[in-house]
């Protein structure tokens, strides 16, 4: 796990920005209470944030919706990866 002091340099973003991105959900600490808390993951994903807002200039609706379908393909990613191994498992058992 990442303190919140070692988030920020490590990602080169402001503590007050940060807590910004937690508040609209763009960022899930695993833990948030008493200091936020972060994965390895979320450093990717606020890199991306920063990449998408300053480098390809989206806007905070439009890095709403990029996360939303992000997450949904990664969940559907998860969902197939269960079902080939469900198949495959169940040809094993034959």
């Amino acid at each position: 796990m990442i303190s919140i002091v070692e988030f920020c340099v490590r990602t080169r973003l402001e503590r007050p920005l940060v807590e910004t991105w937690v508040r609209a959900g763009w960022l899930i600490p695993p833990q948030a209470e008493p200091e936020p808390v972060f994965a390895e993951i979320d450093v990717a994903r606020a890199l991306l944030i920063a990449e998408l807002r300053n480098d390809l200039g989206v806007n905070d609706e439009g890095v709403t919706v990029v996360l939303h379908l992000l997450d949904q393909v990664h969940d559907l990613r998860r969902t197939l990866a269960t079902v080939v191994a469900m198949m495959r498992e169940k040809r094993l058992s034959r």
